[in-house]
């Protein structure tokens, strides 16, 4: 880059790419399993998932980040769902992978090992819509709970103001 004699020159740094994010629906006696977040004095709820590490595969990410949010052990079955969370910013771009998940052992955690977690719920369906879901997904979910068609759904981008796709 040329820049003039005496002008510095500011670069916006940007992220290195999309981050990826799994995540289980999992229906637990007609209720959904979901956890709630906390980002600073912002409370929310989420799907349990987390983030892919290098050279994890998808199944074992959310396998790990379900035990670790919920304490419950699940076999990953069909994806349902795929979203971008794109910060209007440029700051932040989260691809989200939702997988059908069957709980197969463990239990219901008190004390999540992730700090940003407050613990975990049990929400009747239709209850989704007036909770602050991140990714804003209740309508996909509860289509999906209503008809059990797992056909895959690109759902666009579901950014919402002050969510950053954790």
């Amino acid at each position: 880059m040329i820049r003039p004699a005496g002008r510095v020159v500011l670069v916006a740094q940007v992220s290195s790419g999309p981050r990826v994010r799994v995540a289980a629906l999992m229906i637990r006696d007609g209720l959904v399993v979901l956890v709630r977040h906390r980002a600073g004095n912002k409370r929310y709820h989420l799907l349990p998932g987390g983030g892919v590490e290098y050279r994890e595969t998808l199944e074992d990410a959310l396998r790990r980040e379900v035990a670790e949010e919920t304490g419950l052990e699940v076999t990953v079955g069909d994806a349902l769902f795929v979203s971008d969370t794109i910060d209007p910013s440029g700051r932040r771009h989260v691809v989200n992978i939702t997988f059908l998940c069957d709980i197969t052992g463990g239990q219901l955690s008190d004390a999540p090992s992730d700090p940003r977690i407050d613990g975990v719920d049990l929400v009747d369906p239709s209850e989704l819509h007036d909770i602050d879901l991140r990714p804003p997904m209740a309508k996909s979910i509860t289509d999906f709970i209503a008809s059990g068609d797992v056909q895959q759904r690109y759902l666009g981008s579901l950014f919402t103001p002050g969510h950053s796709g954790r």
